[in-house]
């Protein structure tokens, strides 16, 4: 089996099942926020060094979601389904789906963190990216 790494490690760990998510929150004020950033809180103003590192669980509720049907980028092939997903613990986030067409999908539904194989690096590692997929619960 080849050994694989996570396409963006300052974003996400893959080690947990599901992954979880590097976020931040202000110690001044609690406002827990997605992607990590060391500028200062976007609530209350805070400096940086009132921001501090947390674990982020992959798991939440999908608020809304799109199917792109044309797409000239790079890495991902058109159709593929992208999705506003309110984590548990706060902050809103986007991220491609595991459905490529979105079919089975309502707002509401949990959703949960995985993780998807995007190809190789150099090292002939399998890249793997952070995806959600509808759970069970």
């Amino acid at each position: 089996m080849a050994q694989s790494v996570p396409a963006q490690p300052a974003l996400y760990s893959a080690s947990g099942k599901p992954p979880s998510l590097n976020g931040g929150r202000c110690r001044k004020c609690g406002y827990v926020f997605f992607p990590p950033q060391h500028y200062g809180c976007e609530s209350c103003g805070a400096p940086g060094e009132e921001l501090e590192a947390v674990v982020l669980p992959g798991r939440g509720k999908l608020h809304s979601f799109a199917t792109v049907h044309l797409h000239q980028g790079k890495g991902i092939e058109a159709p593929f389904t992208v999705g506003v997903i309110l984590l548990d613990d706060g902050p809103a986030i986007r991220s491609i789906l595991t459905t490529r067409t979105g079919e089975g999908l309502r707002a509401g539904d949990r959703m949960s963190a995985t993780m998807a194989a995007q190809g190789s690096d150099e090292q002939g590692r399998e890249v793997m990216e952070l995806r959600f997929e509808k759970s069970a619960r």
